[in-house]
């Protein structure tokens, strides 16, 4: 099935291995499409390895963030054993029933990719009391298909190296239901380099960055760094959000009916008179839009919340199934309705209106 150029540019973040610390690929990625709006100039890189593009519109107006995190969930290799077997320090929240018997790539320092899969004992070998318990994660293993610790070195692997799961982009039955690796959160970047290729062609009374952030699933750091660096006015962290449509859940959030807006997740209380104004855009455009809250978990939005004198911030999700797994699906107009909502709630945020957002 040959791609459209939005679907080709969706399966190239997707696809792209970056854990928490490990981001290179999908920072060089982010930068090459940041150059297609901005001069290098306007291209900045903090301390951690975040990358903001900044976009003028208004060069007095107030800054506006708008934030993807580059890292998705994975490992990194902590010993090769005797036998040729990986052991593997997890990066980033994994459950491990989810783990047994997947594709997984490691990646080497000099770059080289190689096949792996969790190795999972069958059932036939299994005791009654491992049928009854879910597999702990520090007893787990990636199996490369070698014969012994040699053939591993040989190869290039070492501790430290990043292993990724392995999966490859695709447009399901109903082709706007699109099935990936790393929508966590890479649709986020997505969402932060096309808002900024859409305002180069609009009038907006502000400074737009469009940030990707490092090291979000180990504690939002990268956010932290780059919001000192920035210091904006407002901030919009794009991330993914829990599908609630599947057997089993409460059906209060649904892929396909628009973005979802977190009143609160455990990092962040959202913003109210900024919530306000996004809702009011949102209906005047009849942009579909959700309502939605995390008990656990938070997203960047939290962390540039704190920065300086505070931010005004809010979550701005896209409903997500089997988030923190291997694979993970997600409805392509949730994206561009997204994409739309953020970009005229910005035309809207001049100095005036900030300012009420945020004193009054």
């Amino acid at each position: 099935m040959k791609l459209t150029k939005d679907l080709e540019f969706l399966k190239e973040l997707s696809e792209l291995n970056g854990i928490g610390g490990y981001e290179k690929e999908v920072r060089k990625y982010m930068e090459k499409h940041f150059l297609e709006v901005v001069d290098k100039e306007d291209i900045m890189v903090d301390g951690l390895g975040s990358i903001a593009a900044r976009l003028v519109g208004d060069e007095n107006g107030p800054k506006i963030m708008v934030a993807g995190h580059m890292d998705e969930i994975g490992m990194i290799v902590t010993k090769i054993t005797d036998e040729g077997f990986l052991k593997f320090q997890t990066v980033g929240g994994w459950w491990s029933q989810v783990m047994l018997a997947q594709e997984f790539n490691v990646t080497t320092r000099e770059g080289k990719v190689y096949r792996g899969v969790i190795g999972s004992k069958p059932p036939h070998l299994l005791s009654p009391e491992e049928l009854k318990n879910p597999a702990k994660i520090d007893d787990m293993f990636l199996d490369l298909g070698v014969k012994d610790k040699e053939e591993v070195e040989k190869l290039g692997v070492r501790v430290g190296d990043m292993i990724t799961p392995a999966i490859s982009f695709t447009p399901l039955a109903n082709p706007n239901y699109l099935l990936g690796k790393a929508w966590d959160n890479r649709i986020g970047c997505a969402i932060a380099i096309e808002v900024l290729k859409r305002l180069k062609k609009e009038k907006h009374p502000n400074i737009v960055y469009g940030v990707g952030t490092v090291q979000e699933e180990v504690g939002l750091r990268g956010a932290k760094t780059s919001g000192q660096m920035i210091n904006p006015d407002i901030c919009f962290a794009v991330d993914v959000g829990i599908a609630k449509d599947t057997p089993g859940t409460d059906m209060s959030v649904k892929m396909g009916e628009g973005p979802a807006i977190l009143v609160y997740d455990g990092a962040l209380i959202g913003h109210v008179g900024l919530r306000e104004v996004v809702l009011e855009v949102a209906k005047e455009h009849n942009i579909p839009f959700q309502l939605d809250y995390l008990k656990r978990g938070g997203t960047d939005a939290g962390a540039v919340s704190l920065v300086h004198q505070g931010v005004p911030a809010m979550s701005f999700c896209i409903a997500t199934r089997y988030i923190h797994s291997h694979t993970s699906i997600l409805h392509k107009d949730d994206y561009e309705n997204a994409v739309k909502l953020l970009v005229e709630v910005i035309k809207r945020l001049d100095r005036e209106t900030v300012n009420k957002i945020t004193f009054e």
